[in-house]
């Protein structure tokens, strides 16, 4: 069965800032009616899997101001820049101060599709080496590393809570694994 679709009358931008705009649709029903849909549109974001020489996933713990309350996560910021991978390669530096010599882009997913049009890209980077860049004067990050194991446990703990960090790791997941029995099968 074929779900109906919604048909786009209108839209109009009610606030814009350099992050995301927040918009307001008017649609049209199947039946003729008309109804509204608020939504934040985003140009997107981009996340990095980075696994070390260790087989070693590499996080970053940052402050969470929502939350008030600390966070750790994958490496990860909004696209900034036409290609998202130069966005990854950038907020891997930034946030964890390391480049990659491996680079695969491993999915995509919606963070919050009844909210939010934004995208976010998934990237596997391995062959990790030190690069610094300039945080951002309001981010401040510990760089972490945790065996697979250690971060499955945090996850089910709650100790790792954050849901885009989640979902990049169930798509990245069969990567990792793949990469780290190629590891073990070269030595």
């Amino acid at each position: 069965m074929s779900l109906k679709k919604l048909h786009t009358l209108s839209t109009k931008s009610l606030h814009k800032n350099p992050y995301w705009e927040y918009k307001l649709d008017r649609y049209a029903l199947p039946n003729g009616s008309s109804g509204e849909y608020h939504y934040v549109h985003s140009p997107g974001s981009a996340m990095v899997v980075p696994v070390d020489e260790a087989g070693k996933l590499v996080l970053v713990k940052q402050f969470r101001y929502l939350w008030q309350r600390e966070s750790i996560e994958f490496p990860a910021g909004g696209i900034k820049d036409p290609d998202p991978f130069v966005t990854a390669r950038n907020e891997l530096a930034e946030e964890a101060n390391i480049g990659a010599a491996v680079w695969k882009f491993v999915g995509e997913y919606n963070p919050y599709n009844g909210a939010t049009d934004e995208v976010a890209k998934v990237f596997f980077a391995s062959g990790l080496a030190n690069s610094i860049r300039e945080k951002d004067a309001s981010e401040e990050f510990e760089v972490l590393k945790m065996e697979i194991s250690e971060f499955q446990t945090a996850i089910e703990a709650g100790v790792i809570w954050d849901g885009m960090t989640l979902a990049a790791w169930m798509i990245a997941r069969p990567t990792v694994l793949e990469y780290l029995a190629n590891v073990k099968l070269r030595k």
